[in-house]
């Protein structure tokens, strides 16, 4: 197993920095954190540069929202700062990891996707199927809860077997360490309250229905 050594210093450099925001920022330049953070951007960039050189960075708190897509998910969204090192440490981690996983992984993996994935389980449903002459069933399964029921020290020893460097695992032990779960009953009262919110707002709505013309 090939181990990597020495890796923290020539990550962070500004260049690097610059290189992942110009990646990260594709498809959300309009976004007002994102533009706000590109108004001061070399500042910005050198300021982060600072906090990981001397160790000092400190991954900022979740913003928590609500959505239905469909089904009802609280997600957790980091600041543009903190998401940007998550795009530097992708860039270092992906290379390393992505030739482990198995090849029908499709998400968020070059030369893979949404559409080689419906290639691939036309192909493999063709197969099974005997060319659609007969039956054939698939699995739909799911982790509950994976980010938030996920082994953090677990996840921590994979990227340390294939890591040995200090300074790199700090920075992967802030960041991993910083997004703490809700506990289950918390989970429930959200979607509790949400449940409430959108039933008064169709109740507010109904008595309006015969006023339409």
């Amino acid at each position: 197993m090939k181990v990597f050594h020495d890796i923290y210093d020539n990550l962070i450099t500004p260049e690097n920095l610059l290189i992942a925001w110009k990646e990260f920022k594709k498809g959300k330049i309009k976004k007002k954190d994102v533009l706000e953070f590109e108004r001061n951007l070399e500042d910005n960039i050198f300021r982060l540069y600072d906090e990981l050189k001397n160790k000092t960075y400190r991954h900022r708190p979740y913003q928590t929202f609500h959505i239905y897509d469909p089904k009802y998910r609280i997600i957790n969204k980091a600041t543009v700062r903190d998401r940007l090192v998550h795009h530097l440490i992708f860039n270092q981690l992906y290379p390393i990891f992505n030739p482990t996983f198995i090849y029908h992984s499709y998400a968020s993996r070059l030369d893979k996707g949404t559409h080689l994935g419906v290639q691939n389980l036309t192909k493999a449903l063709r197969k099974v199927s005997k060319n659609y002459t007969e039956s054939a069933y698939a699995l739909k399964c799911d982790v509950q809860k994976f980010f938030h029921s996920v082994s953090h020290q677990k996840l921590l020893q994979i990227i340390e077997n294939k890591i040995k460097d200090n300074h790199f695992l700090w920075l992967m032990h802030e960041i991993i360490e910083s997004f703490k779960a809700m506990p289950a009953e918390l989970i429930e009262r959200e979607r509790e309250r949400e449940r409430e919110r959108t039933r008064l707002r169709h109740s507010y709505w109904k008595p309006n229905l015969p006023n339409i013309r």
